[in-house]
């Protein structure tokens, strides 16, 4: 465990923090925004622009990191914004005040992604990437699994208190800005603070963009697979949705949601390791495979057994793409342009996850839920013959590139 350094443990304390956080409130934040007058319409606006603005700021964030070579302070500020809007939305219940809170949260996300993937690739080397990635976000969806728990027995005991619980999750988002504070920037070389010196050049908000044209060719394919899976690959609401329909109640449908958590939080770290040992594509592809199973056996499934199997294979999956993606684009680019280039990658990842779902949403009112969780399989298998065909097979170069 020595390649888990004392920077990548506090990073991911400061993702399992901020996860309970945000999970205690994911099960309840539907029901809420309805209790106080939201309606359905409305929702899907509100969590469209809070997308639209975590997308957007990724990729300049990102980009502002590289240009400062400046990592903490992004990481910091970051998690502060997320935390602080947590009590925001339980304050007021004014549709603007919840817009603007929600939209907080989101441009903290935007802030923080590039350089916190960033600095775990700057501590890790090719060799170790999906270790160190696999370790953060097995911490990070610990989270997950805690809070949606939390939530359960708190809202047992106190029912509907919704703002109660959105205050309550403010502790654990004060203890990841706290736990970020220990975070320290590597200081500049002699040669970084000449480039810095000189670098005068102001930075847009789209003119990440430019990466695009001048990123490694094997960066741009692989980001083409990456967003092609992407925009297939709906929210998990839709899943959870097709578990009620078939009779799941409450209480076992946030249970399942929980398991599958708690699957993903097992195995990332171990299926990490395993990806530094077969490489990185190998596993992502394995990823997608059992990602294409998962939708496939919702199409048809109606028995909660069948249920728990399928999110558990879900959970597996999530453990061999979530992290791999970021850390094979780590190894894919040039370490100056690591925040730019996982930035940017996230930021059509959110535009492409807005998409996938109005998509599968629009499938399923038109042709039914089988027609919706089957296309989203067969064009899985697209995806993946894709990266079989036009991505070639990972090795370690001298340079230290997986490609």
């Amino acid at each position: 465990m020595k390649y888990i350094t004392r920077t990548i443990w506090i990073l991911s304390l400061v993702s399992l923090f901020t996860d309970t956080a945000s999970e205690m409130l994911y099960p309840v934040m539907p029901v809420y925004l309805k209790s106080i007058g939201f309606s359905v319409v409305l929702i899907g606006i509100l969590e469209g622009i809070a997308e639209a603005t975590a997308g957007l700021s990724k990729g300049y964030f990102g980009k502002l990191s590289d240009n400062s070579h400046r990592r903490a302070p992004f990481v910091q500020i970051g998690y502060a914004l997320s935390s602080v809007s947590k009590p925001m939305m339980a304050i007021y219940v004014f549709p603007l005040w919840i817009f603007f809170a929600r939209t907080i949260d989101r441009l903290g996300k935007g802030i923080r992604t590039g350089a916190r993937d960033a600095i775990l690739s700057d501590e890790s080397t090719p060799e170790t990437k999906g270790k160190v990635f696999g370790f953060h976000r097995s911490m990070d969806t610990a989270g997950a699994v805690i809070g949606p728990v939390f939530a359960l027995i708190y809202l047992y005991y106190y029912p509907e208190d919704y703002k109660t619980l959105f205050i309550v999750a403010f502790i654990p988002g004060l203890a990841a800005v706290f736990t970020s504070f220990f975070l320290k920037d590597k200081k500049q070389t002699l040669s970084e603070k000449k480039i810095l010196s000189g670098n005068k050049t102001p930075i847009s908000v789209f003119s990440f963009l430019h990466y695009w044209k001048t990123s490694p060719a094997i960066y741009r394919k692989v980001v083409i697979g990456l967003l092609a899976f992407t925009l297939f690959n709906s929210s998990d609401v839709f899943l959870l949705l097709k578990a009620k329909q078939s009779g799941l109640d409450d209480t076992a449908v946030i249970g399942v949601y929980i398991f599958y958590n708690l699957i993903f939080a097992i195995f990332a770290f171990p299926v990490g390791i395993i990806a530094d040992r077969i490489g990185l594509k190998t596993i992502f592809i394995t990823g997608l495979s059992l990602f294409a199973v998962v939708y496939a056996g919702m199409s048809f499934n109606s028995n909660l057994y069948v249920y728990f199997g399928l999110f558990f294979i879900y959970g597996v999956y999530a453990a061999a793409t979530e992290g791999i993606s970021k850390a094979w684009i780590s190894n894919i680019t040039d370490k100056k342009d690591t925040a730019t280039a996982i930035g940017t990658y996230s930021g059509f990842q959110s535009i492409c996850t807005m998409l996938a779902s109005s998509l599968a949403g629009l499938i399923w009112y038109k042709y039914g839920v089988i027609a919706a969780f089957m296309t989203t399989a067969i064009m899985t298998i697209s995806v993946i013959v894709y990266f079989l065909v036009i991505i070639p097979s990972p090795r370690f170069l001298s340079r230290g590139k997986d490609v």
